[in-house]
């Protein structure tokens, strides 16, 4: 487990939810542990029921809680990835927005459990810290229009190219 792990809370679903992420992203869920005999109120949770889901995403642990529905996710909090191309992008808004997920804008995503995502394109990212104020600015202001990503797009904008 990492130093620091993120805890993210589930109302039921956080072995579904685990073992999802490993899917769409590759990893391995690493450990499951049940709520203990004599476990009750206030948890809607009982004896045997999952409680915690230890799982790994490019080496960094995480941990999926089954603690109730007191608590949701909102948009607070994202979870952001480098992706390498048009193509990764493409495949994880399709995995994360299927089944109730949702597309946002800017390149963030809903899952069909409430989290956000952040599909960030490396090469944007890169572009973002090339000090043209001009060509970064003509960039975002692509970028704020769009939803799903499009790199192709975004460095046209980046080098004043009209699309």
């Amino acid at each position: 487990m990492s130093k620091i792990s993120p805890c993210l809370w589930f109302d039921g679903q956080a072995e579904e939810a685990a073992r999802f992420y490993t899917s769409v992203f590759g990893g391995s869920v690493d450990g499951i542990s049940h709520y203990p005999p004599g476990a009750s109120s206030p948890s809607p949770f009982r004896e045997g029921d999952v409680l915690l889901v230890e799982f790994t995403l490019f080496g960094q642990s995480y941990q999926a809680l089954n603690g109730g529905p007191q608590f949701t996710f909102d948009e607070a909090v994202s979870l952001s990835v480098a992706c390498q191309d048009q193509a990764e992008i493409d495949r994880l808004f399709d995995a994360l927005t299927a089944d109730g997920g949702q597309p946002g804008p800017c390149g963030w995503v809903k899952d069909k459990y409430g989290l956000s995502w952040q599909l960030a394109p490396e090469e944007i990212l890169a572009l973002q810290k090339s000090g043209d104020k001009e060509a970064i600015g003509r960039m975002m202001a692509a970028l704020m229009t769009m939803g799903k990503l499009d790199i192709a797009a975004l460095k046209a904008a980046f080098e004043g190219e009209v699309a």
